[in-house]
């Protein structure tokens, strides 16, 4: 499974750090199968792993099935198998001609965002691919797009940590805050009436943060 971001969440109180993997997302398919391979009443899939526990989504036209459901990865596959390689040439992109150049080149470009809350101790590291990236030459500018990520909630102690993630969109364009926009239930109005709800990418939170840029390859 193609992993699209890396959160790592520090508890500063219990002395832990814990890493969890957010997987691409695919489609809910009869694996093996000689024929019809997509299941009919189809969904989206995806996983995040950590800690010995799988967060999975499954988005589906109708709203009857659990969206969000934690199982024991030896519940579901089995123990995970890393295969994340640390890359050799590594450079911190800290000033606009940097990333103007690395995004020209077609570099690839790899985002850390550290977030805090000093009332929980909890602290949290999002790394994530570069999806999208705006450079402004006229005005010497730069902003990230890039999701989804796993989102931690710092505001509170949960008793599995791994419930504490949801799905996000993350955009910076300075190093010392982050916006993001958290896939929650969303009411659908018409005519000034609400007629249902969907799972959307709606909530929107300004958060401090400390953000670096990083190529990989050589400039």
């Amino acid at each position: 499974m193609w992993i699209e971001s890396r959160t790592t969440i520090i508890d500063s109180q219990a002395g832990t750090r814990t890493e969890y993997y957010q997987c691409g997302s695919c489609k809910s398919e009869n694996t093996f199968a000689e024929q019809d391979l997509f299941k009919e009443d189809n969904y989206d899939f995806l996983p995040i792993f950590g800690d010995g526990q799988v967060l999975i989504f499954r988005r589906h036209a109708s709203a009857t099935p659990s969206y969000r459901q934690i199982k024991k990865e030896e519940d579901v596959w089995g123990p995970t198998n890393l295969k994340l390689r640390e890359p050799k040439d590594i450079t911190e992109l800290d000033t606009w001609e940097k990333i103007r150049d690395a995004s020209a080149a077609g570099l690839p470009i790899v985002t850390q965002t550290e977030l805090s809350n000093s009332d929980t101790g909890l602290h949290a590291i999002i790394e994530c691919p570069v999806k999208t990236m705006n450079v402004s030459l006229d005005e010497q500018k730069y902003q990230t797009d890039t999701g989804p990520v796993a989102f931690p909630d710092l505001s509170k102690h949960y008793d599995l940590q791994i419930e504490s993630l949801s799905l996000a969109y993350i955009a910076f364009n300075t190093s010392g805050f982050a916006d993001f926009v958290v896939e929650s239930e969303t009411p659908v109005i018409a005519e000034g009436k609400e007629v249902s709800s969907v799972f959307h990418y709606s909530r929107i939170l300004s958060l401090p943060a400390t953000n670096r840029i990083l190529a990989l390859g050589q400039q």
